[in-house]
């Protein structure tokens, strides 16, 4: 457990913020997370940004033990309704039980902490707290991190596939980085009867969560540096415990903390945004190209969607597993280090893939029949090299874009995924048009998202609906192929229906409408209708085409291995023989 000396260094951060009108000083301390415009804004959508939940965050890390101690507070406000129970959320112990809340106060007074679910935590509130009325319930936190697990390869990032059930490695440490998403229990939204939306499934997202404004410190080792979202309030060294730094965040769906030995940095001003990119020391080249695609996105969505709220923008290399090549937090997303090493060496993606090693030879003989070197500009290795840095930015375009999805306009990703993954994937291939032109954003429409159901397919996997809970794919594969492939499609087939100009007016529209708020699954397609009369039930067809039924085949084309192979190979081509090869090695990789 930490000493309470801990929170006497927010006391001393909150004496030097700036004195500014409205709200307490620690609300204020947050807001220095915003852009001064955006303030103004956010109180007309949300109410006054003080009666926003306020978390103060206190976590000591031991990465040598992958152990973490801490203190949580939180301070709810009454605003519609009486409340006679709280929620937290704790994401980690979806896979069994690693954080332990302990010692629980409300407004100073023990209380009881019950586990109705393994990932919840209900708080009685007796007597219960009428509108107008503030909480305050304080916990003591203790976890133990599980190590990571290898990671399964670029290639299968790169295809749109996923792994096994499991949290890809959001709560996991290894060696040189530990990943702490979910640490910080946070309040679920609730439904109308008042209970809290589902917490993860092992499939797709994690959690979203209300609006909040969050204070904390995160001491760890010297020589270990912590990322977190928001405004960076300085780093503390300290005597016998190492070096405290702390962050304030405003506005906030969720918070990770993230901690790092051996990362280097390197910034770049977007603007009025301060975008600074993390990464291990022997990945820096790829992690400055990473920097370059990050501001080029944000600069990019910036201008076609609007601003975003923040002063600060982090993009953090982090060790994913089961296939992810990225997550996103408001304010800072995760690129996957199997990515970085992609980038920088494609033989890499081979590496612990099952079945990969004959492919990988296989296209050394073909270098070599060709006469040309391995990273040859003949050579498939080229063009594979090339396919893997066009996934990079993508990935990085497609974490950027969930600034919006379900960042700024919130959606459930539990029971809705749909709503903002296949939005963000269409984003992604927006963003390469509004870059790099229509021909690149087509190659990538069927790079990322055609390949990756038609790959699906010839694993032996079926069509589906896309809208569903998370809980009702059979797969993260499934996910991945249903979710991320096909259902991005419906957009692609709403812009020729009602045309580019009343698309991107309707794109335009959905995020000045919902912002900072929750939007409901057809909430887009309704805004859209807005902008093109007479769609309305055009686009409702369309949507149910693309979400509630499985035309995929008929839609995407009958799936072909040399057409998949040309996205990568170039003009490369394979023998019969070779592809019979591959398409029996498909097969085994999905234990079919």
């Amino acid at each position: 457990m930490a000493p309470a000396r801990s929170w006497i260094i927010l006391a001393l951060l909150l004496c030097a913020a700036p004195a500014l009108a409205g709200g307490s000083p620690e609300v204020q301390l947050c807001l220095q997370h915003l852009k001064p415009s955006e303030r103004e804004r956010a109180e007309k959508q949300l109410g006054p940004l003080n009666e926003l939940p306020l978390y103060r965050v206190q976590l000591d890390v031991d990465p040598t033990k992958r152990e973490v101690t801490g203190k949580v507070q939180v301070e709810v406000l009454a605003r519609k309704r009486t409340l006679s129970e709280l929620f937290l959320r704790l994401t980690p112990n979806a896979s069994g039980r690693k954080v332990t809340l302990s010692d629980a106060k409300l407004d100073g007074q023990p209380v009881a902490l019950e586990r109705p679910e393994p990932t919840l935590i209900r708080i009685p509130v007796n007597p219960p707290l009428e509108p107008g009325a503030l909480a305050k319930l304080e916990v003591t936190l203790q976890a133990s991190v599980p190590r990571g697990k290898a990671n399964t390869g670029s290639l299968l990032a790169a295809l749109g596939a996923s792994g096994p059930p499991g949290d890809y490695g959001a709560f996991s440490a290894v060696p040189d980085f530990l990943s702490l998403v979910g640490i910080v229990p946070m309040m679920p939204p609730l439904n109308p009867d008042g209970t809290p939306w589902a917490g993860p499934s092992g499939i797709g997202d994690l959690a979203l969560y209300e609006p909040s404004n969050v204070l904390a410190t995160v001491t760890v080792p010297s020589g270990w540096q912590v990322h977190a979202t928001g405004v960076a309030m300085g780093e503390v060294p300290e005597k016998t415990r190492g070096v405290r730094y702390s962050f304030a965040a405003a506005l906030v769906r969720d918070f990770p903390v993230f901690v790092s030995r051996g990362y280097e940095s390197v910034s770049k001003t977007v603007g009025d945004v301060t975008v600074e990119s993390f990464y291990a020391s022997r990945d820096a080249a790829v992690g400055k190209r990473v920097l370059q695609y990050t501001a080029s996105a944000l600069q990019t969505f910036e201008s076609k969607l609007g601003a975003l709220p923040y002063k600060h923008f982090r993009v953090v290399e982090a060790p994913l597993s089961d296939g992810a090549g990225g997550m996103e937090f408001q304010g800072l997303i995760t690129v996957g280090t199997s990515l970085y090493r992609g980038a920088a060496d494609p033989n890499s993606i081979f590496e612990g893939v099952k079945g990969m090693e004959m492919f990988q030879g296989m296209l050394e003989q073909m270098s070599a029949l060709g006469g040309g070197q391995a990273g040859g500009a003949a050579s498939p290795f080229a063009h594979i090299a090339k396919s893997i840095e066009r996934t990079v930015e993508f990935t990085v375009a497609h974490e950027v874009g969930h600034q919006y999805f379900a960042g700024l306009v919130g959606t459930d990703p539990i029971k809705d995924p749909v709503a903002d993954e296949a939005l963000t994937q269409y984003a992604a291939v927006l963003y390469f048009e509004w870059a790099h032109g229509k021909a690149a954003a087509e190659s990538l429409r069927q790079e990322a998202l055609v390949a990756a159901y038609q790959m699906h397919r010839m694993m032996g996997g079926e069509d589906g609906p896309a809208q569903r809970p998370t809980e009702e794919f059979s797969s993260s594969v499934e996910y991945g192929a249903i979710v991320y492939g096909k259902a991005p499609l419906f957009y692609h087939s709403a812009r020729k229906l009602v045309g580019d100009e009343a698309f991107f007016r309707g794109l335009r529209s959905y995020v000045d409408t919902y912002r900072y708020k929750w939007a409901c699954v057809d909430c887009f397609r309704k805004e859209l209708a807005k902008t093109s009369s007479g769609t309305s039930g055009a686009l409702e067809r369309l949507q149910s085409r693309w979400w509630k039924e499985t035309h995929g085949d008929e839609d995407l084309g009958a799936p072909s291995l040399e057409t998949l192979m040309g996205s990568s190979m170039g003009d490369m081509k394979l023998d019969p023989e070779t592809m019979k090869l591959l398409e029996e090695m498909l097969g085994g990789m999905s234990g079919k």
